[in-house]
């Protein structure tokens, strides 16, 4: 119904904002990475990214500093078990980025730290999501070509998974380190994931 609100910042706390926009005030419940950016940006104008949630006990709008971390949210509530409470919890406690890589390299120990989630939960996050994640990221790549990378020195599968590593945010020398022995004849996204296990032993 609402795909953001443009207005400016009335209200912040560790959970939760009220944007003002033409005089109406929409309280969003939002992460606390997000909340603890928005408390220097009161009464100015800002936009969050929202998703409404209507279930039997209330209606609840949620507010997202970035369409990434929204969709992180609704992979998180595609998961057996996990609400927007949880969700919100675990995005709370990870950005985007680091849920990402978490769930690619299978670290249910990162996951499970997050209140009220245990390592059942957690594991239940990445079994349900590794797929859907490692496809958002070649998606991503593929929609940022401008990234630099020494084309040169990798080519085919290895080339497109260096693109995907780029837009986790790793640079170049880090990126020809963890690819140096991948095997181009593997899928794109299995090299993603070995590459990535590389550079978070």
């Amino acid at each position: 119904m609402y795909y953001y609100l443009h207005g400016e910042l009335a209200y912040v706390d560790a959970s939760t904002c009220v944007i003002d926009c033409a005089g109406v005030g929409y309280k969003l419940t939002v992460s606390q990475i997000t909340a603890s950016a928005l408390h220097t940006k009161l009464d100015t104008k800002i936009k969050l990214f929202t998703h409404l949630s209507v279930r039997e006990d209330g209606v609840e709008l949620f507010g997202f500093s970035s369409t990434e971390e929204r969709e992180c949210f609704n992979h998180l509530i595609s998961v057996s078990g996990v609400g927007p409470k949880v969700a919100m919890s675990i995005l709370s406690t990870m950005t985007p980025q680091t849920l990402a890589l978490a769930i690619c390299t299978e670290d249910i120990k990162s996951i499970a730290k997050t209140p009220g989630i245990g390592p059942k939960s957690a594991a239940r996050i990445v079994l349900e999501l590794k797929d859907k994640i490692s496809k958002d990221i070649m998606v991503a790549a593929s929609e940022n070509r401008n990234t630099p990378l020494p084309k040169s020195k990798i080519s085919g599968n290895i080339s497109e998974a260096a693109e995907a590593l780029a837009v986790l945010g790793y640079d170049k020398s880090t990126i020809l380190a963890a690819l140096r022995d991948a095997n181009p004849a593997e899928d794109v996204g299995e090299i993603v994931r070995l590459a990535l296990k590389r550079l978070t032993k």
